[in-house]
C-alpha cells in the first residue's frame, strides 16, 4: 500500500478548510485515511493557520510515506529540518542509482 500524506477538504462552501492526512495514494481526495496529522484554515490570520503533529509526520515519512505538493509546503514552514533531511534522502537515493549504472 503506497501512502501519501497529503490535504483533505473539510467544512462547507465558501468556507473550507484542510486537514493534514496520510491516506492511501489510491483513495479519493476526501476519502478514508489513515491517520490525521494536522489541520490547515486558509480563513485564519496568517501567523496560526495551521498546526502540524511533527514527530508522526516524521513517523510516516521512516515508514515509507511520501509529501504532496501542499503537503510539503507546509512542512517545510512548520519545520524546515524535516524538508531539508527528506530532500538530501532523495539526493542519496539518486547518486546510489548513478553509481549503480
Amino acid at each position: 500500500m503506497a501512502l501519501v500524506i497529503r490535504l483533505r477538504q473539510q467544512g462547507k462552501n465558501n468556507r473550507q478548510s484542510y486537514r493534514l492526512v496520510v491516506a492511501d495514494r489510491r483513495s479519493p481526495r476526501d476519502g478514508k485515511y489513515v491517520e490525521n496529522l494536522g489541520w490547515y484554515d486558509p480563513f485564519l490570520p496568517t501567523e496560526n493557520n495551521f498546526t502540524i503533529k511533527m514527530d508522526r509526520i516524521q513517523y510516516w515519512l521512516d515508514h515509507g510515506a511520501i509529501l504532496s505538493d501542499r503537503a510539503r509546503i507546509f512542512v517545510k514552514k512548520a519545520s524546515p529540518e524535516v524538508s531539508k533531511a527528506q530532500h538530501e534522502k532523495k539526493i542519496a537515493k539518486k547518486m546510489k542509482e548513478k553509481k549503480k549504472k
